[in-house]
């Protein structure tokens, strides 16, 4: 319907706009009364140097509406279009209710980069939101027809595991090496503490990582590549629970050499300089401050080991983009990143896009794995679906099977939704009570949604005819809700903003159980039209929750 009253401006307006002007310029007013769509004259208005209200009168006038336009009217500057609603139920229940509804096919392939846990450090809640962002831009790319590599990236060497090892041989060597995610994350945050309490341990460590980096020293190569195993062992279970997967796992270590050999050749070209001992490049007069690429002790920071990277993601896999979805403390380092690689001639500069989204928070402040205030998943999200089970014994008789398995579908709705509605660069404060909720904006509240829509069909005996007739308001909100989901995931592929899905998500469960409330279905005159539109509401929530990597549930 959009566009054809996108192509009836144009046609009319003969250049005066471009139809892509037109596109951005049409939109959909606040309530119904002012029509499904309304036309802003006033960008027309310095082109025909007369009044917008004018305009709009005129125009009103002169357009030859199509059938799928029952009314148009002028106010205040706007051509406000109304929508031949018996038409538009038609063409909704037409395509709406098939899997290919707003797929498009775009033959690119791309990475996406996200998760990122470092070895020898915990796995907690603020990992699920990057790790959830991720997977949702992955599926909305597949959906729109890409290739997508999904990888991740940790760091398995630097500081942060010479002062693990040497925590451990000082302190926790009489323990054994266990693939335990609390305990590899208290050796970490002991470390961090005793470092912190004396100074002069930090030499200590210090050394530690120069070995590492030099390899010279055998046992410690031994210990740290068992307990690295360890870890990365330990995050198998957890992705499987997450619902992702990954087609390329990097790690800091292979890209480590390459890195030193990168930062030493910007040196030879003088795009990099030695500073006091550090291998550094100005990007002062570009506002982006100074890059380190390697230490004055000549170990190579994350900086080099991501210039190396980039080089190796596009000879690896010969992409045509790649995304990178990291904290937003990240935003300058990889604004250095890219302005570096356009800067030597990295062809695909342009092509690069950070994705940085805010931190998730406690109701009591900042979670960090430097102190150890931080909830670990495996507790947060035993402690979740505890809750969950507890919640659905209450309604429900289950095998433990069954119970455990709907447990878990439900407190990842609650967990993935609470960490996509809100845009990438908002904080969160997760909030377990609120986030577990049934009712409200809730990813329980969107499958308690999905599993009406299911229950009312299961009930069905037989097929009734579908008859349009005296669409009531509930009906029509629901209908027009359905019919931009193709235009929202277009514009969440876009920005890369899943937050605009799981907004839509919450906006259509809303009209729908406000349908489901004042519309009866079953046994009603109207019940083939009713059924069919529950139908296609059943179809579009589940493509749009799984486009956000959330299961659906037949019951709750």
């Amino acid at each position: 319907m959009k566009q054809k009253i996108i192509d009836l401006l144009a046609k009319h307006l003969k250049g005066k706009l471009k139809k892509g002007e037109i596109e951005n310029l049409v939109e959909i007013p606040p309530n119904d009364e002012m029509g499904d769509y309304a036309f802003p004259c006033f960008a027309l208005a310095k082109i025909e140097k007369k009044s917008p209200l004018l305009i709009a009168e005129e125009l009103k006038k002169k357009l030859k509406l199509p059938k799928e336009i029952s009314n148009t009217s002028a106010v205040a500057g706007y051509v406000n279009f109304f929508v031949d609603k018996s038409l538009l139920a038609e063409r909704v229940l037409k395509v709406a209710g098939k899997s290919g509804y707003g797929k498009k096919k775009i033959k690119l392939t791309g990475m996406i980069e996200f998760s990122q846990p470092n070895t020898h450090k915990a796995f907690h809640v603020g990992h699920i939101r990057g790790t959830s962002i991720g997977e949702s831009l992955a599926r909305i790319a597949e959906f729109f027809g890409e290739k997508v590599i999904r990888a991740n990236y940790s760091g398995d060497t630097g500081m942060h595991i010479a002062k693990w090892i040497w925590c451990y041989k000082k302190y926790h060597a009489k323990e054994k090496l266990r693939g335990d995610e609390s305990w590899i994350a208290g050796i970490y945050v002991d470390a961090i503490k005793r470092l912190k309490e004396d100074e002069e341990l930090k030499e200590e460590a210090e050394e530690i990582n120069r070995k590492l980096d030099s390899k010279e020293d055998k046992n410690l190569n031994e210990l740290w590549k068992k307990t690295r195993k360890l870890s990365i062992d330990s995050w198998k279970e957890i992705y499987k629970q997450l619902g992702t997967h990954f087609d390329k796992h990097y790690f800091e270590s292979e890209v480590e050499t390459k890195g030193k050999e990168i930062a030493k050749d910007l040196v030879r070209k003088k795009f990099a300089e030695i500073s006091d001992g550090a291998t550094i490049i100005n990007l002062e007069k570009y506002g982006l401050s100074v890059w380190v690429l390697l230490r004055k002790d000549g170990t190579v920071l994350y900086s080099a080991k991501d210039l190396a990277l980039a080089q190796k993601k596009f000879k690896d896999y010969k992409l045509d983009w790649c995304v990178y979805v990291h904290g937003s403390e990240q935003n300058l380092h990889f604004n250095q990143l890219f302005k570096v690689l356009g800067m030597i001639g990295f062809e695909k500069h342009k092509d690069l896009h950070h994705v940085g989204f805010d931190l998730v928070r406690l109701p009591h402040g900042k979670m960090s794995s430097r102190t150890g205030d931080n909830i670990l998943y495996s507790d947060f999200i035993k402690e979740i679906t505890d809750y969950a089970k507890k919640e659905i014994s209450k309604r429900f008789k289950l095998s433990k099977k069954e119970l455990e398995k709907r447990a878990l579908a439900i407190s990842m709705a609650a967990i993935k939704y609470s960490m996509l509605k809100q845009g990438i660069n908002k904080s969160i404060i997760f909030n377990k009570e609120e986030a577990m909720s049934f009712e409200g904006d809730t990813g329980p509240y969107l499958l308690y949604s999905y599993a009406r829509a299911s229950s009312i069909l299961r009930k069905v005996k037989s097929n009734k005819k579908v008859k349009i007739v005296d669409l009531k308001k509930q009906e029509i909100a629901l209908l027009k809700k359905i019919a931009v989901f193709p235009q929202v995931v277009e514009k969440a592929y876009e920005d890369f903003a899943p937050n605009l899905i799981a907004n839509y998500c919450y906006e259509l469960a809303s009209l729908f159980n406000e349908f489901y409330h004042n519309c009866p279905v079953l046994g009603s005159d109207e019940e083939g039209f009713r059924l069919k539109l529950v139908d296609c509401f059943r179809s579009v929530i589940k493509t749009s929750l799984v486009l956000l990597g959330i299961d659906v549930v037949e019951e709750m």
